[in-house]
């Protein structure tokens, strides 16, 4: 979908058009919900619209806008933007802030707004004028592009109407989200005596809110590992196709204490957001646990099989192998591969891979995979974990533990492991944050979060293809460490550098609908003139009267619109080359008499077809 670049204050804003929300102005309706072409109002006053998401019945935006405007009840219909990396809704109210440059006439100006039908409201000076657009006018942001682009327009602003603040995101309320880092480093531990490097951290919570939200429940988040509690007040909402290899169903074992790895994995990726406990990075996802890893070729390709046959979105895979003598062989590398191409009907599963905590110089054999994530570790203080293995198929990192740990939900059966002295079985203070909570850690935590980002970004751009979803990840990651650490961009460490989930779904939000770098939607310009083109070129006293035209920056254009006037009234065409703010400007003039009355003659015959002028004294262009 192409886009559109405006003026908006010092800057400039790059738009695209929201795929669902119109607004709305209604001459009689008070409730546009009871109507059978609203699908839900979303919101009653902005611009002057009401903001609402029309039951398209498998039209398209355009088509069903079309087709409501043409209702005898509506006044009037728009389209809804969104902002470059942003959800927000943007209602162009019809209203045009145009200042002139200086050197520019009344008639010149009047001619500028003749051209694209539009009416003054207010006029601020000589040159500040409020325009608003008309009937016979294109869309306020296309007019406001076109008229930027004239050489008699310093500045055509459109205005547009948003919300101040972001909406309608709110904070999760789960008490031990201010525990969880890693979302969000504040510089500190709120019940301990630690400090950490703030801004350390995945950029999780500004990511929820650029998108207005913690993601879609239309994503499947597949954790393939062992030892998922079922019941914990985190997880249990939110299971879809659960599948259990040991024993070929949905019944998935439980209960096992030297299996509980999946429970706090699964947390730190999709742990819901219910009011109590801790959040996952993508709250909203569906969760799909695949029990079972096993290093069987049969076992491998039936776990990725099935996660392609039943909709999973996004693969987290906590375990791996650094033993050479249980290297991938090339058919267990062929089932990744088939996961990473033909699942989500052949965009790909997004699976992400942890590089292992071995402190090696070479990486988890299914992390080196190609077409997977390869995630290593860092810490609350942006630092290298020690214990993440390094290599060159290391793709980004993102924060565990090493300096503080994760905080992650807990099995109701998991009997806790030593933490360092081997004094405390599941906090590392001693300090207990609930029963079904625990410190947590190692790559095996930094991959769930990095699925649950990859679910953020699906969730705002869902027809991303895997490959796109890492190149995402890889552009957008923050370079921690020393610059030394990094070749072409590249640390053995951090590998691209540490997630930034802001960063992320901006990026997917900005490829959304298209090309980042979509030319606007304006009229096209006669290119560069090129052709065979006959000059009788001779110097015009100033003196007499003509009908102007307009006035053009580009040489191809004036080209074009001479030989087209010559054609159709068969009188000389005058240039008037001249510099207005340091670049050059070709007045276009037609016709040159003596008397004004001829002038005003050709001015009415222009009119009739269609050609907009006013009549101008020859000797005021000099």
């Amino acid at each position: 979908m192409s886009k559109l670049k405006v003026k908006s204050g010092k800057g400039e804003l790059v738009l695209r058009k929201s795929n669902n929300l119109v607004g709305l102005k209604t001459k009689k309706i008070k409730k546009l919900s009871r109507t059978k072409f609203v699908k839900e109002e979303v919101f009653k006053n902005l611009g002057g619209f009401n903001i609402v998401d029309l039951e398209k019945e498998g039209k398209s935006v355009d088509d069903k806008l079309d087709e409501v405007r043409a209702k005898r009840e509506i006044e009037v219909g728009t389209h809804v933007y969104h902002a470059e990396g942003s959800n927000r809704p943007l209602v162009p109210t019809g209203e045009i802030y145009i200042i002139f440059n200086d050197g520019v006439s009344d008639e010149e100006q009047q001619l500028s707004l003749d051209e694209f039908h539009l009416k003054i409201v207010e006029r601020r000076d000589k040159n500040k004028i409020i325009a608003s657009v008309t009937k016979k006018s294109l869309n306020p942001l296309k007019v406001a592009a076109r008229m930027q682009e004239t050489s008699l327009v310093k500045l055509a602003e459109p205005d547009i109407d948003t919300f101040v603040d972001e909406y309608p995101f709110s904070k999760p309320s789960d008490g031990l989200l201010d525990h969880q880092w890693h979302l969000q480093n504040n510089g500190r531990v709120v019940d301990a005596n630690w400090s950490m490097k703030k801004g350390a951290d995945s950029k999780v919570i500004d990511a929820w809110k650029r998108i207005g939200n913690t993601g879609s429940a239309r994503v499947v988040i597949a954790i393939i590992d062992n030892g998922f509690d079922l019941t914990h007040p985190d997880l249990k909402g939110k299971v879809h196709k659960p599948f259990d290899l040991w024993s070929q169903s949905s019944n998935l074992m439980q209960g096992d204490p030297r299996f509980t790895h999946g429970t706090p994995c699964a947390s730190v990726a999709l742990a819901a957001s219910n009011g109590s406990g801790i959040v996952g990075v993508a709250p909203k996802a569906k969760f799909m646990p695949v029990s079972g890893t096993s290093f069987s070729l049969r076992a491998t390709e039936q776990m990725f099989d099935y996660c392609i046959e039943n909709g999973a979105d996004v693969i987290s895979c906590s375990w791996g192998s650094t033993d050479p003598a249980f290297d991938l062989s090339p058919m267990k590398e062929e089932a990744i591969a088939r996961a990473a191409r033909k699942g989500r009907k052949g965009k790909g599963c997004v699976i992400i891979y942890a590089v292992g905590n071995d402190d090696l110089d070479f990486v988890s054999f299914y992390s080196a995979h190609p077409d997977v994530i390869a995630v290593a570790a860092s810490t609350s203080r942006d630092e290298h974990a020690s214990y993440s293995n390094r290599g060159r198929e290391v793709t980004v990192c993102a924060p565990s533990n090493g300096d503080w740990p994760i905080t992650a939900a807990r099995a109701w059966w998991d009997e806790g492991v030593s933490w360092e002295t081997g004094e405390y079985r599941f906090w590392r203070d001693g300090k207990s944050r609930g029963s079904r909570y625990k410190h947590f850690g190692g790559t095996s935590s930094a991959c769930p979060l990095v699925a649950g980002i990859c679910a953020l970004i699906l969730s705002v751009n869902p027809d991303l293809t895997a490959k796109q979803v890492k190149e995402i990840l890889i552009k957008t990651a923050d370079k921690i460490g020393r610059p030394s650490e990094y070749v072409n961009g590249h640390s053995v460490k951090y590998g691209f550098g540490r997630v930034n989930a802001d960063k992320a779904v901006a990026e997917a939000i900005r490829l959304k609908d298209g090309a980042a770098d979509v030319k606007p939607e304006v009229a096209k310009s006669i290119s560069t003139g090129r052709g065979l083109f006959r000059f009788s070129v001779k110097r015009q006293e100033s003196k007499g009267y003509g009908v102007q035209i307009g006035a053009f920056a580009e040489y191809g254009n004036v080209l074009i619109q001479v030989e087209k006037l010559e054609r159709m009234f068969n009188v000389p065409v005058i240039v008037n080359i001249n510099e207005l703010n340091g670049k050059t400007v070709y007045k276009v003039v037609v016709g040159a008499y003596s008397r004004i009355a001829d002038a005003r003659s050709l001015h009415k015959k222009m009119t009739q077809r269609g050609v907009n002028g006013f009549v101008r004294n020859l000797k005021d262009l000099k």
